[in-house]
Order: structure tokens, then C-alpha cells, then sequence
């Protein structure tokens, strides 16, 4: 958080006709956020949440619900009318605030925090009455070129469209991050008008404004020109998820995390993982999950906002959905973990099992070809294979609970609600249907019956 005190304005009212979408664009998501989120929880490392404003117009409920940042106002902008009016819209609860405002785009998620402090530093350390943020940039097609005055500072910023051709040969782009002076740029806001082809207000006409009252702008230029890489298409935004994972993944590695193979890798960004973990090539960890230490994540798995403590073992092709696995746990190749499971510590589920709101104690153990649903099942229990806990009768779902230390036998049918007592034995094949109390012996299925010869007289049949 900054000493100077801050108002972070983060734009994000547009459409964004170009993304061809129905959706507005600061909802589309890269890295595992809508670009909103992204840029709202770089603005808190900037400024408490009750400084942070959003600009909010298309689908304005939508992008609400997205920041969902307990604190963050929002300033509805009815009318479109240029990036100069996005702002002037929010006066009435801006412009009491003081210290420095300083202005975001909530299609811009790649902007570290690092950089927006130092252009608070630049702007604090000098009397200019801002600071923006430029690059010098080997091709700056489509971008405002930034006109330097005698002494260096910013005499004015010129759209293309407007530019001569001497103009036009600047590299120095605007990237429109702006921080400015709160007083003086609510001093001399309304001196923006609208005499522009589009009609609209623009922020860039605070340049003059402002060198005209007597004050002048500052630039600062960005190392890394990607960092302020907007979006206006599907194309800007595949690069701009790969740019955000990429860093996570580094941010990741070198915190102690083995990624094999890590361009097939797919981490969301509030995903955290513990040192000495391994992930294998081709999994996707995504929401919000943490993992532990010491973990291994198989290849081509997918575990989603999910909870992994230390020692957790997810074997290849194994999907887990908002599930808990307590230390030691186990799961896969070929699990699926549905929903809202808990796997005790040092419970073990093979492949082909699938499992969904179900409580596995520890040390329990379902090894290959299982439904467990709706279940509570003991520590040190044994499921067999081919069990299926029968829990939807067509109206609901029923319980099946497990005592510990029980064993379900193969190709057991647990027609719920239904409980099998601690110690007890359900026989290979049974359907069972009715209470199994502790330590019994359960046999749910028919008599073997053997009639010698039968085949050999069916296929004598069959000849004549």
C-alpha cells in the first residue's frame, strides 16, 4: 500500500465491439480471471478497496458480480461518451478524496503493481501535475504519439488519425495510464470538450489543458511494452492468457514447485502450491486450489478449486472439483472426484471410481471400478470393485453411511438410505437393502443353483 494516498479509476464501461461477443469485454477471462479482476486486485496492492473505484456500463450488474471486492465502489457510466467523460462521471465521489487519482483500463490485466508504484513515486517526487505512462515502441501503430517540449516533459499527446507525418515517426506511444494531481485535475477537468471527429471526451486532451494553466506533464516509459497490452480481440486475448501464465508458472517454479514440461502446463493465477510439489505434463489446476508440499499431480489431470494438503498424490487423468484431500491422500489414474468429497488422511481411490459428496476416512480404500455418492464411509474401510452406492431413487438423493473398519465385498449394490455397521461384511455380488449391524455378515443375492449338463443338451438343440 502507498504512503501517498491514492484513487485508483479503473475503465470499464465498453463493449468492446471488436471481441465479437455479446459479452462486455472486461468479463472475458484470462489466466483463470475475468481481465476486470485482474486489474482491481493489482489496484488493491495500490490503494484500500474503499479508494478503488470501477467505471461500469455494459452489463454493468454482470461486472459487478465479477469484482465482488468487498469495499470497491462503482460509477456508472449511462452514456459512452469517451474516456474523459468515463471519469468525469464519478465527481461526485472522486473528487473530495485528494492525493493522486490515477486511471486503469480494465482490459489491461498484464500491468504489474510494481510499475503503477513508480509512477506514484515519479509523480510524488516531482511538482509535475502527472505522470503518465508511455513506451517506446519499434511499431506504434493505432496508439496516441507522445510530443515532448523543450525541457522533456509531455506538451501534448496526438491520436494518429491527427498526427503529420513527422508526428507519425515518434516511437514514444501513450499507453494511457495516467496519475494525476486529484486537485488539479478536477481544477481543470471541464476544460475537455468535445471538438473531435467522435464528439467525445478524451483524457488525453489533460496534457495541454493542464500545460496551458501554467503546470506540465511528466512521462514515464515502460521497459516492457507488453505489460500495458490491451485487448480488442480473441487473438489479443489468447496471448495475453499465455503471457499471465507463463508468469504464474515462473512465479511457481521458482517458489519451489517442479513443472514438467511446463508449456503444456495450465495454472490459474490464485491458484498456490507448496515447495517440492511436482506437476506433470498437461494438468490444469484452476479456480482457486491450494496444494500442499511435496505433492505430485499426474499428467493430464484437472483439479479445480479444490484443497490438497501436503503429501497428496493425484494420479494421471484424474479430475477433482471442489474437493478436500487431507494429507497422504491418493487419488487416480482415472478418478473422478466429482464434488464436494473429503478424503481422510491416507484414503486411497483408484481408477474408474467415481466419488461425489462423499466422506472417505482415513486410510479407507475404494482401488478400481466404483460410485460412491451422498456417502459417509469410515476410516480403514475396504469398497470392493463394482460397488455402487444406489443413492437417486428418482424424486431424491439418499445417504449411505459405512462404519469403520468395515469391508464391502465386489459388485455390491448399497441401495440407500441405507448403513452397514462398524466391523461388518457385505458378501461379494449382494444387493443390499436393509441395515447391516456391526460386525454381521450381509448375503444379498440368490442361491447358486448348478444343472449338470444343461449346455452340452442347449447346444445339442441348437443342431437339429
Amino acid at each position: 500500500m502507498m504512503q501517498t494516498p491514492v484513487t485508483v479509476v479503473i475503465l470499464a464501461a465498453g463493449l468492446g465491439t471488436r471481441m465479437k461477443s455479446r459479452k462486455a469485454k472486461v468479463l472475458h477471462r484470462a489466466g483463470g480471471k475475468a481481465l476486470v479482476e485482474h486489474v482491481v486486485a493489482t489496484a488493491l496492492e495500490l490503494a484500500p478497496a474503499e479508494r478503488i473505484f470501477v467505471v461500469v456500463g455494459h452489463q454493468a450488474e454482470e461486472v459487478r458480480k465479477a469484482v465482488a471486492t468487498p469495499g470497491v465502489g462503482f460509477i456508472e457510466q449511462k452514456e459512452q461518451k469517451g474516456t474523459g467523460h468515463a471519469v468525469m462521471v464519478g465527481r461526485e465521489a472522486l473528487a473530495g478524496l485528494g492525493g493522486y487519482l490515477m486511471i486503469l483500463y480494465g482490459d489491461s490485466p498484464l500491468l504489474r503493481a510494481e510499475t503503477l508504484k513508480h509512477l506514484i513515486e515519479a509523480a510524488a517526487a516531482g511538482d509535475a501535475a502527472g505522470v503518465l505512462l508511455t513506451a517506446r515502441m519499434a511499431d506504434p501503430t493505432g496508439y496516441g504519439r507522445v510530443i515532448r517540449d523543450a525541457r522533456g516533459g509531455v506538451a501534448a499527446i496526438v491520436e494518429q488519425k491527427a498526427c503529420t507525418p513527422e508526428q507519425l515517426a515518434i516511437r514514444e506511444a501513450n499507453m494511457g495510464i495516467y496519475c494525476y494531481r486529484a486537485d488539479l485535475f478536477w481544477k481543470h477537468v471541464d476544460e475537455i470538450r468535445t471538438d473531435n471527429p467522435a464528439q467525445e471526451y478524451y483524457l488525453t486532451d489533460m496534457v495541454e489543458i493542464l500545460n496551458r494553466a501554467g503546470h506540465h506533464v511528466d512521462a514515464m516509459p515502460i521497459d516492457d511494452e507488453r505489460e500495458v497490452l490491451g485487448i480488442n480481440t480473441r487473438l489479443e486475448l489468447a496471448e495475453v492468457d499465455r503471457l499471465l501464465r507463463e508468469r504464474k508458472l515462473r512465479a511457481l517454479m521458482l517458489g519451489g514447485v517442479t513443472i514438467e514440461k511446463p508449456e503444456t502446463v495450465t495454472v490459474d493465477a490464485a491458484v498456490s502450491i507448496g515447495m517440492d510439489t511436482v506437476i506433470e505434463p498437461f494438468a490444469q489446476i484452476l479456480g482457486r486450489t491450494t496444494i500442499g508440499e511435496n505433492c505430485r499431480i499426474g499428467a493430464c489431470s484437472i483439479v479445480r478449486d479444490s484443497e490438497l494438503a501436503d503429501e497428496v498424490v493425484i494420479g494421471a487423468f484424474t479430475i477433482v472439483v471442489t474437493s478436500l484431500l487431507e494429507r497422504g491422500a491418493q487419488a487416480g489414474p482415472f478418478t473422478r472426484l466429482r464434488m464436494e468429497n473429503h478424503l481422510g488422511e491416507g484414503a486411497y481411490v483408484g481408477n474408474f471410481v467415481e466419488l461425489k459428496k462423499t466422506r472417505m476416512g482415513a486410510k479407507s480404500k475404494a482401488s478400481h471400478l466404483a460410485y460412491l455418492g451422498d456417502s459417509q464411509i469410515g476410516a480403514r474401510v475396504n469398497v470392493g470393485a463394482g460397488t455402487i452406492t444406489c443413492n437417486y431413487d428418482g424424486f431424491g438423493k439418499h445417504p449411505t453411511k459405512i462404519g469403520d473398519r468395515a469391508f464391502i465385498g465386489s459388485n455390491s449394490t448399497l441401495v440407500a438410505p441405507i448403513e452397514i455397521g462398524e466391523g461388518a461384511y457385505v458378501a461379494a455380488a449382494s444387493v443390499v437393502t436393509e441395515a447391516v449391524p456391526p460386525d454381521a455378515l450381509a448375503i444379498g443375492r440368490a442361491r447358486q443353483v448348478i444343472k449338470a449338463e444343461w449346455a452340452a443338451k442347449r447346444r445339442a438343440l441348437g443342431k437339429k
